[in-house]
């Protein structure tokens, strides 16, 4: 599989020394916004969308199945039409992910919901609407989603998560299909049979076929390749036993993005091209047809069209063993705006945004406002030496992970998330306020509980 490299969305640019995205001044979005702020280029994210469903549909051509927008890397109401006017799916794990897209009038033929736990109600909620799909993760779930659909007088199309036993090659808080893992029925344990025996024994399942998700953050093909021919592998199985063959097969996401200089990504043409090569050829070894191939880009749609942009609040000069001197930049966000790096080491770069500096650079480190000695935005970064209070600095590809985790850790409030193109700027998610902080505190008399 090929990379191109990317950082900054495709409509980012250099104008006279300042960022431009999407048409828009750094410094003029700060001042009419504020900071922290998250800045999503939508011509970029639109283009992503096209480009990974274009993808799957020119390479798979009649077995092309769904793609589905993984919706925790970035959601909200706004982002599902864009969705939806795309004509791909989306996946939701959380009721709240589906109560947004349903907000949406996203089409719940195009839903697909996952999560390792769903609730009673959340599996009511989704049969209730009649979304297209569900991924059931576990021996319990069987049972739940049967109940329920009979309950509704449904038969409901599942797909069950298949856990490969692949080594994913990337940081262990997101790798997903390892045998030690909460996700999925394990092949090699035999769980992955059980549960597909039991699903078709379920009255009201309808078993479509086989999910899975190897993890995120990846740039290596070795874990696609294995975990392709281990779910095939089964569906042969399944159909030497059931006499028929299943009708789908999902093959997750992870696909990872360039997040600092030297980071590669995946071309959806190649990886595209290479995973039909690769299903074709094993589907023709199991005698099996091609069936419908299904991904779950999330990361790679929204990760690079946004860019944060922080106000630098106060500078700190630190001297280190043998003379050396680190520079403390610390800007008005942070981990509650940003917590990948503090949770597992990811890794940023950034940008003075708001002007040209002629000057040396320095060893940098850019911190946050948060009372945590761990609050890091990036740990080692060479930035002019005479950035002071007040600059503006860019961190890109924050578009997965970044507003969907932000916290209100030190009752900071969350920023704002605005989408630029061809030099207008909208509000798509406000910022918080102190009111929306203090609106769930309750003052009340105390109840007897028995």
């Amino acid at each position: 599989m090929n990379f191109i490299p990317e950082v900054f969305s495709i409509k980012s640019e250099m104008v006279a020394g300042e960022l431009v995205i999407g048409g828009c001044k750094s410094s003029s979005l700060a001042r009419e916004f504020g900071t922290p702020l998250f800045v999503i280029d939508e011509a970029d994210f639109k283009f992503r969308l096209n480009s990974w469903k274009n993808a799957l549909a020119n390479n798979f051509g009649s077995s092309a199945g769904q793609v589905y927008y993984a919706s925790k890397s970035f959601i909200s109401v706004e982002v599902a039409k864009w969705i939806a006017e795309s004509g791909i799916g989306i996946d939701v794990c959380t009721g709240g992910e589906l109560a947004v897209a349903l907000a949406a009038n996203f089409p719940v033929d195009r839903i697909e919901v996952h999560g390792n736990n769903k609730s009673e109600a959340e599996i009511s909620k989704a049969i209730s609407v009649g979304v297209s799909k569900i991924v059931i993760d576990s021996t319990f779930e069987i049972e739940r989603v049967n109940r329920l659909a009979a309950a509704a007088g449904k038969v409901q199309k599942v797909l069950l998560r298949i856990t490969p036993g692949v080594d994913a090659h990337t940081l262990e808080a997101i790798s997903t299909a390892h045998e030690d893992v909460k996700f999925g029925f394990s092949i090699a344990s035999g769980a992955a049979w059980k549960a597909i025996a039991a699903v078709e024994a379920a009255p009201n399942l309808a078993l479509e076929g086989l999910h899975c998700h190897i993890g995120s953050q990846i740039f290596e093909s070795d874990g696609f390749i294995l975990a392709t021919t281990r779910l095939i592998e089964l569906a042969a199985k399944f159909h030497k036993e059931f006499k028929r063959e299943l009708a789908e097969l999902d093959l997750g996401g992870g696909y990872g993005i360039a997040y600092i200089a030297g980071d590669k990504t995946f071309d959806p043409n190649q990886v595209m091209s290479d995973l039909a090569g690769l299903v074709t050829k094993e589907c023709e070894r199991q005698g099996l047809k091609i069936p419908k191939v299904s991904i779950e880009p999330g990361r790679a749609i929204a990760g690079p069209t946004t860019t944060t942009l922080y106000e630098v609040g106060t500078i700190k000069d630190v001297e280190l063993d043998g003379g050396k001197r680190r520079r403390y930049i610390a800007v008005d966000g942070g981990m509650s705006d940003n917590i990948r790096p503090g949770l597992y080491g990811a890794k940023y770069c950034a940008i003075l945004a708001n002007r040209t500096s002629k000057a040396n650079a320095i060893d940098s480190r850019l911190v946050g406002k948060h009372c945590e000695t761990g609050d890091i935005i990036i740990r080692e970064i060479d930035l002019p030496e005479d950035i002071g209070p007040g600059d503006i600095l860019a961190v890109p590809a924050t578009g997965a992970y970044g507003r969907s985790m932000a916290s209100n850790y030190n009752h900071m409030m969350k920023p704002a998330v605005i989408a630029v193109s061809n030099g207008s700027a909208r509000v798509i998610l406000r910022r918080e306020t102190e009111a929306d902080l203090l609106a769930l505190d309750v003052v009340e008399a105390p109840k007897p509980i028995k």
